[in-house]
């Protein structure tokens, strides 16, 4: 089973930029997995953001961050990122990542798989 764990969040400021990464390890092969960004906010519950499939040919996005935000990956490095451009306040959140569902046909869906969570990364945005 893969395992993440989220690094480079950070207290920005309204319209700055922060890029987050995502480490895979563990037992399973990432190239196998599309791979999508989570964010939970306090006293609201988790939500997908963005997702990418597993040879990285196809993306999607809520439309809460569409068009500031950009994933991708290397499966040489087992890595994800996470572009956020833009930030607002309302960004403000824990950010993580997990194999997610690939949908029909096979791409990727803003639906985890997983099991379990890594430790996250904390974005905070302030105005």
């Amino acid at each position: 089973q893969l395992e993440f764990k989220e690094s480079g969040g950070g207290l920005v400021q309204s319209g700055e930029s922060l890029r987050l990464s995502c480490t895979v390890f563990g037992g399973g092969i990432m190239s196998d997995n599309a791979i999508a960004w989570f964010r939970q906010a306090p006293g609201q519950e988790r939500e997908g953001i963005a997702c990418i499939s597993r040879a990285a040919t196809k993306t999607a996005y809520a439309d809460s961050v569409s068009g500031r935000f950009t994933i991708s990956r290397d499966n040489s490095r087992n890595t994800v990122y996470l572009q956020m451009n833009r930030l607002k306040p309302e960004d403000t959140a824990r950010y993580y990542c997990a194999a997610a569902w690939p949908g029909s046909p096979p791409a990727c869906t803003l639906l985890s798989k997983s099991d379990s969570w890594g430790p996250g990364a904390q974005v905070t945005v302030s105005s």
